[in-house]
Order: C-alpha cells, then structure tokens, then sequence
C-alpha cells in the first residue's frame, strides 16, 4: 500500500474544517463540526443549519455538535445516488467485489483510528470497538463474494424451444438508519450487501455518535467507489421521516427501538418501499441445574455488562432453573462488584459510560423502579462515579434477584447495565417465559444435556440461539434478526437474506424465432 493510504484520514478530507476525522480520540480541547457525505464529497452543513452537540461520554464534556439535514439536504444525498445508480448498476459485479477488497484492506489499516472514534463518542471500551469494527468487516468479505452470491437459475427446454432462466437485479437507491451502539459495524452489515449488489446507498447514522461514519466514507471513496453510490446525512426525525417518503428511494434498512421500528415499517411501506425494520430486545439466558456454573457466570457478565449493556444481543435476563439459583445468585453478587468501569481509552477498564447524560438519567430510573416493585437488588450501581472524578456518564454494574414477569425491569428494554434473575422451577417454565416475552431477538441456554438443549433450541420462539454461547450474533455468510416485536419485515439482515432483501427476482423466457409463423395462440402457455 502506497503511503498515501497509510496516512491518517483525517488528512484526506482538508477542505472540511474540523470534522470528526480531525479530532484527537478522546479530545475536548478542538471542538468539531460533522456534517454530511453527499456524491463522494464532505458537505458542510449550511449557515442556519440545526444542530445537535456531541458529547464525550467519558468526560461529560462537549466534543463538539453535528448537523441535523433537513428535506433539502436528504433530497440531494438521494439525487446524488440517483445519478450514480445507472452506471454502478450496470458495472460488473467482480468488479464491485474489488472496491470492497480494497475497502476492507483500508479499514484494516485504519481499524484503530476507526475504534478510537467510536470510543470517542459512544464510550465503549477500546477493545470492544476494535471487535465492532471486525464484525463488520466480516460482511465486507461476506459480500465480496457478491458474483457467485448474484448467481441466478437456468433451465434449458423448459417448453418446446424455450428456455427460462432467473435472475437478480439491483432495487435503486437504498436507505441504511443505524442506531448509536454500534456506530461501525451495523451500517456495515447494510451498505456492503447493497452496493455489492449493484445499489447505492444513503446512511443515516445516530446523531450520538456520527464521526465513524464519515471516517467510512473517505475510505470507500479511496478504495475507488464512484462518487454518489454511497452518501450520508447526519440527522434526527426530520431527515428520517424526509427519507422514509421520498419517492426515489427503494428500501430501508433500520435498526433501533421496536416503537421506532414499527413506524419506520409502516411508514415506508406506505410510501411503497421494501422494508427490514429490527427492533428492541429482552434477551434471556437459561442457566439449568447440570449447567457448568463459572462458564455461565463468565458469559453472564460479559453478555450483560459488556458496552455497559447497550447492545440488542445483551443479556439482561438471566432465568435460574430449579436449586441453582441460590449458587449463580452467590457468585454473581461476588463478581460483579469487581467489574471496572473507567473511560474506554483506559487500557484496565472492563466497562465504559453510558452513551449521554439523558439515558443515564433513564437507566437510573428503570433501577428505581426495580426496587420500588419488589426486586431484591443485590448489586446496587447507582452510586457509580468517574474514575477520574470527572462528569462522565457512568452507570455501575447493577444487579437483581427475584424479578418477576411483571415488573418494568423484567418487561421493558433497558438499554444499561442492569441483569435481573427470574428463577423457574422447571424446563418447561424457563421457556415459557422466554417464548410468551413481547422480544424475539436472542436467546442462550447453558446446559450439558444435549437433549435439554435440542429441544430448547427447536421449541423457543426466538431469531437467534445460543446453546452454551451467551450473544450467538450469526456469523456474515448466515443472517441477524430476530422475531416478534423484534423484526419489522420479512427479510434478517446481511447474509443471504441480505442479498435478497437487496435485490428483486426477474424471470426470463426466451425462444429464437424458426421461421415457421403458426399464428397467434390465445391459450395459456405451458410445457408441453
């Protein structure tokens, strides 16, 4: 690689002033400016252009603000990928498949500057950012195989001198709205698939935490995509719901809140658009008697405090089988005080800030409420504070027992690093209370009856299962997506479902003429 492309990206884009790419990882000293990615070209949001501020988790300091597009600003992202989709459409899809191999090859070189951005702003700690941004690398290989991927049927003689064949071609303009918890990796498990498959896209990252998404798009614009096959717009609800209603815009990809996710899919498949819409979560982790007790307590803290909770495959629900419960209570209550909390870029810190002040505030609340309805709270993390005694959004690891099904903590997502224990009497008891919750998103049983577990995985009514693997998040070449109030859409994300999500079917049947006219023929056609 030439040393151009081993020069930090912030040094590529001069002309955008101090953007996100320019600011230092942890940095409050140079306040930044974020504005959107339209037709290969940083564009700086206009004079009387909103705002929003960003914030360094770890600190509570301002680290500068981000522009909210509206309708004109989302019109012309759109316009710019409608221009470019006829060409790149019609480009090879090998010849995609490169661009995203120098793609992934750039992102690895920059892997570092890439997590140290999101640690910036959402909070999570370095290595944890580092292993979003691998995930979504994963889908970048996933999807450089697109050619055999867009591979389509063929039958010969499929009526007296006609052949059929299928095959798969490219939507329009397509939409990825990505929520703050994984700023790197969700958008990567949209855009790759799409532009693979001969689309262009338009990124609607969080308004938390948007610099990685620029840092995305000047390495697609090195690693040689055309100008306007990939495009973002920073913004809130009015440039959501100006996407959602555009009429050149083709489908929508989201991921977010099941409140959310349910208007997203209704509004867009109003105005006539492919949707796939994941939603919230409220995933559960079965721990049976003959289960192995330090594997399940190594998978319960981190499943459940890992990015302090704020992720769709956290476990926040641990369901204590028969008499194990008393022992699994015990050595939680011993290790989860120990998890250390400090700012992500602290090489010792286990666990980092929440993502803002206002959904501290909220966890706080869903705790309050916990206690207020009976749960017995056996590790209290409402007292946590900065490490450094600074203002950070910090919320320690939390801990209940005896929750029951009705309770807030039990029934709502919280979004925090809060793990309740239901305790059930029997197999048949732990599912019923995973398959009658509103979420379908995830699940996991720890066990070594193989049988137990068998009949769990084939009876639960959940997306994704974890046998003895406490966040089982597919692998690229399978699909992610859940059920129930989970799922907005017929189609999971990324994988083979990805392709199709993106592409539409198209049949063809052809027959060369002989020269023999037998007239016309008003019967239906078949094959004999």
């Amino acid at each position: 690689m030439d040393g151009a492309n081993r020069a930090s990206v912030a040094a590529a884009v001069p002309s955008a002033g101090k953007h996100a790419e320019t600011a230092p990882a942890g940095g409050d000293a140079s306040p930044i400016e974020v504005g959107h990615w339209i037709g290969g070209a940083v564009a700086p949001p206009r004079a009387d252009a909103r705002h929003a501020t960003l914030w360094n988790p770890a600190t509570g300091r301002e680290r500068g603000r981000v522009a909210l597009a509206d309708s004109a600003e989302v019109d012309a992202a759109v316009q710019a990928a409608v221009q470019a989709f006829a060409a790149w459409a019609s480009t090879p899809p090998v010849r995609r498949a490169r661009v995203l191999f120098r793609f992934r090859e750039l992102v690895e070189t920059h892997l570092g500057e890439l997590a140290e951005t999101i640690v910036a702003e959402h909070g999570k700690i370095l290595s944890d950012a580092k292993g979003e941004v691998q995930r979504g690398l994963e889908v970048v290989e996933f999807a450089c195989g697109i050619p055999q991927l867009l591979e389509g049927g063929f039958s010969e003689q499929a009526g007296p001198g006609i052949d059929a064949h299928s095959i798969r071609q490219p939507l329009g303009v397509c939409v990825g709205i990505t929520p703050f918890n994984f700023p790197a990796m969700v958008p990567m498990w949209m855009f790759p698939v799409a532009i693979a498959c001969g689309n262009t896209f338009v990124l609607k990252p969080s308004e938390r935490d948007p610099s990685a998404s620029l840092l995305i798009a000047q390495l697609l614009r090195r690693a040689g995509l055309p100008d306007g096959v990939f495009n973002i717009v920073q913004g809130d609800r009015e440039a959501v719901e100006a996407l959602l209603a555009h009429p050149k815009v083709a489908a929508v990809s989201f991921v977010g809140s099941t409140a959310i996710a349910r208007s997203v899919h209704e509004t867009a498949s109003r105005h006539g658009k492919r949707v796939q819409a994941l939603g919230g979560a409220k995933n559960h982790l079965v721990v049976m008697p003959d289960a192995d007790l330090d594997q399940a307590v190594d998978a319960l803290v981190g499943a459940a405090y890992g990015s302090a909770g704020e992720r769709c495959m956290a476990v926040s629900v641990a369901v204590a089988v028969g008499g194990v419960a008393d022992a699994l209570v015990a050595r939680l209550a011993e290790r989860v005080p120990r998890i250390r909390i400090g700012a992500g870029t602290d090489p010792a810190a286990e666990m980092g800030p929440l993502v803002t002040a206002a959904h501290r505030e909220r966890v706080l609340r869903y705790i309050d409420a916990g206690v207020s309805e009976g749960a017995t709270l056996v590790v209290d993390g409402r007292g946590a504070t900065a490490p450094d005694g600074g203002e950070g959004f910090f919320v320690g690891a939390t801990l209940f027992d005896r929750v029951r099904p009705g309770m807030a903590i039990y029934r709502d997502e919280i979004f925090g690093p809060v793990l309740s224990i239901v305790r059930a009497d029997s197999f048949e008891e732990a599912l019923t209370l995973v398959n009658t919750h509103e979420y379908g998103n995830g699940v996991a049983i720890y066990t070594r009856d193989g049988d137990a577990a068998r009949e769990f995985a084939t009876r639960v009514q959940v997306g994704m299962v974890g046998v003895n693997v406490p966040i089982p998040v597919p692998m690229a070449f399978h699909s992610f997506g859940g059920w129930k109030a989970s799922l907005f859409g017929d189609h999971h994300v990324y994988g083979r479902e990805g392709v199709r999500f993106y592409t539409k079917l198209k049949a063809v049947m052809q027959r060369w003429p002989t020269g023999i006219r037998a007239g016309a023929d008003f019967s239906m056609p078949t094959s004999e």
